[in-house]
């Protein structure tokens, strides 16, 4: 099992205030688009709270469930007994996966790179884990699109921003790493959320998919 990660305060807000609150603001729709088609055995890092745990189509064999904060995997654990398909939470970090090569066939990441402390380290443990042709299903909020809040973002990361927000960084460019470790993006769907009139660092999205290419090619 990975080093133990504790962020009660965060655990506590964002259980409490933020994860309601992009509920509210239609992160549903997206849970589902993120999910939708998968099937067999299916990875989940930085499950939270599970709160995607609800909308895992039936052709999913199982989920693996990793979250190494305490509390959110306690309220995760909760979820996953009313959860449509098997799940089961690990004390684990996404750096360090204590799992076999090639053990599922999908990996699921929702706003989970953006508090990895190490994001190139976890894409290649998920890469390790996934077998060959495996998918890894993404949506998280990433480097902004104009200079100006690229500015706002790089200064917020280097202030205690990622200390109050339980590690998040706001402008880490996750699509350029999905591709330096090794994986082919083949969707990117790229748009504000939640939608509002005020400029947010945290608002631009990718939600997409990316294939661990099979190097060994048709059979």
């Amino acid at each position: 099992m990975g080093q133990r990660t504790r962020h009660p305060v965060f655990a506590r807000f964002y259980a409490n205030l933020a994860g309601p609150a992009l509920e509210r603001a239609g992160v549903t729709e997206h849970r589902r688009r993120l999910l939708s088609g998968l099937s067999g055995e299916v990875i989940e890092v930085g499950a939270g709270n599970g709160l995607n745990f609800p909308h895992y189509p039936p052709d999913v064999a199982r989920v693996t469930a990793v979250e190494p904060e305490p509390r959110l995997r306690a309220l995760a654990e909760h979820q996953a007994r009313a959860a449509p398909v098997p799940v089961r939470t690990y004390d684990a970090r996404a750096e360090h996966l204590p799992f076999p090569d090639a053990s599922f066939d999908a990996a699921v990441l929702c706003l989970t790179l953006c508090s990895v402390a190490a994001p190139r380290a976890a894409l290649a443990e998920l890469h390790r884990v996934l077998r060959p042709g495996g998918q890894l299903r993404f949506f998280e909020h990433v480097q902004a699109d104009s200079p100006a809040m690229r500015r706002v973002q790089r200064v917020l990361d280097a202030t205690l921003w990622p200390r109050l927000m339980g590690g998040c960084h706001t402008g880490r460019d996750t699509q350029q790493a999905l591709t330096a470790s090794g994986f082919t993006l083949t969707s990117v769907d790229r748009f504000p959320f939640p939608a509002t009139r005020v400029p947010s660092p945290a608002a631009t999205h990718i939600l997409g998919t990316a294939l661990r290419p099979d190097l060994e090619g048709p059979r």
